[in-house]
């Protein structure tokens, strides 16, 4: 038995919309006979995409004259089923995002709803819709079935899914008021700052190149930043040289971090710990560059090299920038 309606929160940086809600709708159509998209924002500048994913309409806020993404989806998606203007979907579907995040816990609480956490997988069982969440790093799924009776909202984690284009015709946008947010509505963004790269985001690189404590100093990263820029990649880190401030929080690949699925992952100097692999496991081709034999990384490799990642690294970038 399939459901009938399921919600996806949109998010886009104002010229695409993000891979996140576009994993997200690719699992949507699995489930449910209509999908739609609810956002902050101006519905129109994204309702060709997303009607090329499956999405049936766009329901948007349009301008929030810098309001909390939060506080002004939450409160106007609440208002609009409580009126009666919109049928209450089955399940709401948002992305472990910190907007996604924000609007989930405020729905959670407008709406009486539950929130399903840190779901790499969503089914559906009779009346009932189940989130798999990963626990022990990853080793072991916990399956959640929401049974109360009202729509369950489910935090999904980045790359659990596979975006997909069906073709569809473009999206319809429906307004989506936003009521008097009261005191909640004083908080404003007043400005927002992006990392400058030269290559691709972290999350959406094909080909992403790690490096770990192994690299045994700071300076060393720049290996990893060179291999990466001559494979046209993305540089990443394991949490131990991002705690040690050896590189931003914002390049970290793990549990706590990013996940990454590209088609190549490189792993130079990190021994595998559970709480990388979580981030980086389903990567289609892993190749460990470690100088310990037993590193854990290898069990998960599909090319292991054992060597020293200050001689093997450096041969590398000569060889591609030959």
């Amino acid at each position: 038995m399939g459901l009938e309606k399921i919600w996806v929160f949109g998010e886009g940086n104002g010229e695409s919309v993000a891979s996140i809600t576009l994993e997200m709708l690719a699992k949507a159509r699995e489930l449910a006979d209509t999908v739609e998209v609810f956002m902050a924002g101006d519905g129109d500048d994204y309702a060709e995409e997303l009607g090329d994913h499956g999405a049936a309409a766009v329901h948007a806020t349009g301008d929030l004259d810098g309001a909390m993404q939060g506080v002004a989806v939450a409160s106007a998606v609440a208002s609009a089923i409580d009126g009666g203007e919109v049928e209450s979907p089955d399940v709401f579907f948002l992305g472990t995002t910190q907007d996604g995040r924000d609007v989930a816990a405020r729905l959670s609480v407008k709406l009486d709803a539950p929130v399903i956490t840190n779901v790499v997988d969503v089914e559906v069982d009779g009346d009932a819709v189940i989130g798999n969440e990963p626990i022990f790093g990853g080793t072991v799924d916990v399956k959640t079935k929401n049974t109360s009776g009202k729509p369950g909202i489910f935090l999904i984690r980045p790359k659990s899914f596979t975006a997909e284009s069906v073709g569809g015709a473009e999206a319809d946008v429906e307004d989506l008021d936003v009521p008097d947010l009261g005191d909640a509505g004083g908080a404003k963004v007043t400005a927002t700052f992006a990392e400058e790269s030269d290559g691709p985001k972290l999350d959406e690189a094909d080909i992403v190149v790690s490096g770990g404590r192994g690299l045994g100093e700071k300076d060393a990263y720049a290996m990893i930043v060179d291999l990466a820029k001559s494979l046209g990649g993305a540089a990443g880190a394991s949490r131990a040289i991002v705690d040690a401030g050896w590189v931003p929080y914002s390049q970290q690949v793990g549990q706590t971090g990013k996940v990454v699925k590209p088609t190549v992952y490189i792993a130079a100097g990190i021994s595998g710990a559970t709480q990388h692999l979580v981030g980086m496991k389903g990567s289609k081709h892993i190749i460990a560059i470690n100088k310990d034999p037993e590193a854990p990384i290898f069990a998960v490799a599909d090319l292991g090299i054992i060597g020293d990642v200050h001689k093997v690294l450096p041969k590398l970038i000569e060889a591609l920038d030959r």
